[in-house]
């Protein structure tokens, strides 16, 4: 009964939403329904968490009894999967009836897929519950990575860098990135980061790029061999001086961030890190971490990002794919989402543009003593531009791996 409720809200936020857009709007937005009634949309997304997969179940469910549009999700390891198949499927010659309608995606993986026409649209101005977005041109939602969106993928959920610790068995935390390091020392052993090959490693090095380097401000633009010389000589140094003292030297890391966590439950290490400021409440209410854990983030603030959906150019089933994207970014649905109790992941609309109703609804979600408020989360840190990851990790790589 609540999931058809919350169906039924989400319903109504968008035919509010088409019923201020105009007859145009209208009449077009319906033949995306009529269209996408039936279909079964493929999407693929990342499956290494059980809480997404879970939403991603939901979603289906809802759109199902809703819009008549199911969702099967292929749950991927790493997403350049998804990109790799729509590149061989466009060198085969198959422009239409793809296997991909939707893909989780953002960064490199975006730019990839953008530079070499891949991606289907624009189409987010024209998803009904567009209006509760902030579609300026330099909001989160219109810049992925530095790379402009222009209407080629939907966001629906933000991220942001954070570190768990257990504040029982751990008083005092690092309070830079430069800070891990002292730190270390201090606790041999007690640190460790997923390998840089999973974004969370990669994001954990990022971070510390973005506070060591002379001049973040590069960062923003495509890497240059100069600027990627000058850019990373600090980082090395830092993390030349951090690896000594890391779990087992360094020499072997976890592979995501699941294991580090099931590590910092274990005691085996004193950190582990997320992109979900919501993750550590969640864990505790699974019984996954213990009820003294506590989230922290470097003084400076942390990196931050919103995912998003796109759909390949060749998607056999691109109207239910816009259906799914459009209720992804309804009020009662990213409330719903941002419920400790079901993901947790902070909403990517627009408070401002929320009735009193939908900010009601927001404002009676769960608390935690383990949820961090967006003032404590500190400034969001701009990601680098994509170019700057790829090569980043591909050194890391060369440096310490054997």
């Amino acid at each position: 009964m609540k999931h058809l409720l919350i169906a039924a809200l989400a319903l109504s936020f968008g035919t509010s939403a088409l019923a201020d857009s105009g007859a145009d709007s209208l009449t077009d937005w319906q033949q995306t329904l009529d269209e996408a009634r039936g279909q079964t949309v493929c999407w693929n997304a990342w499956g290494g968490d059980a809480r997404t997969n879970a939403f991603i179940a939901w979603v289906s469910d809802q759109t199902d009894a809703q819009y008549g549009v199911k969702v099967e999700q292929v749950k991927l390891s790493d997403t350049a999967e998804a990109v790799t198949r729509v590149i061989s499927e466009k060198a085969a010659g198959r422009d239409h009836d793809g296997s991909i309608d939707i893909i989780w995606i953002n960064g490199p993986n975006f730019l990839a897929m953008k530079k070499q026409g891949l991606l289907h649209g624009p189409f987010v101005a024209s998803l009904p519950n567009a209006q509760y977005l902030d579609l300026g041109p330099t909001s989160a939602a219109s810049v992925d990575f530095t790379v402009p969106v222009e209407g080629m993928e939907s966001p629906w959920r933000l991220a942001k860098f954070v570190f768990t610790y257990d504040s029982v068995r751990v008083s005092d935390v690092p309070r830079t990135m430069a800070d891990f390091v002292g730190w270390a020392a201090d606790h041999p052993g007690g640190f460790t980061h997923p390998a840089p090959s999973n974004f969370m490693g990669a994001t954990f090095l990022k971070q510390a790029l973005i506070e060591l380097a002379p001049d973040a401000s590069v960062l923003q633009n495509p890497v240059s061999d100069d600027a990627y010389e000058i850019a990373t000589a600090p980082l090395w140094d830092w993390y030349d001086a951090l690896r000594p003292n890391m779990w087992r030297g360094g020499e072997t890391l976890p592979e995501n961030e699941s294991i580090q966590q099931q590590m910092l439950n274990d005691g085996e290490v004193d950190i582990s890190m997320s992109l979900d400021p919501a993750s550590t409440a969640a864990a505790i209410a699974q019984g996954l971490l213990p009820e003294t854990a506590r989230v922290f983030v470097p003084e400076g603030g942390s990196i931050g990002n919103v995912s998003f959906v796109a759909i390949p150019y060749n998607a056999a089933h691109s109207a239910g794919a816009e259906v799914v994207a459009n209720f992804l970014i309804a009020p009662e649905t990213q409330a719903h989402m941002q419920n400790i109790d079901v993901l947790g992941s902070f909403s990517v609309l627009d408070p401002s543009k929320l009735d009193a109703s939908a900010q009601a609804t927001f404002a009676a979600l769960p608390a935690s003593d383990a949820l961090p408020t967006l003032e404590s989360l500190g400034p969001t840190l701009l990601e680098p531009h994509a170019s700057w990851m790829t090569r980043l990790t591909k050194d890391w790589a060369r440096r310490y791996t054997k």
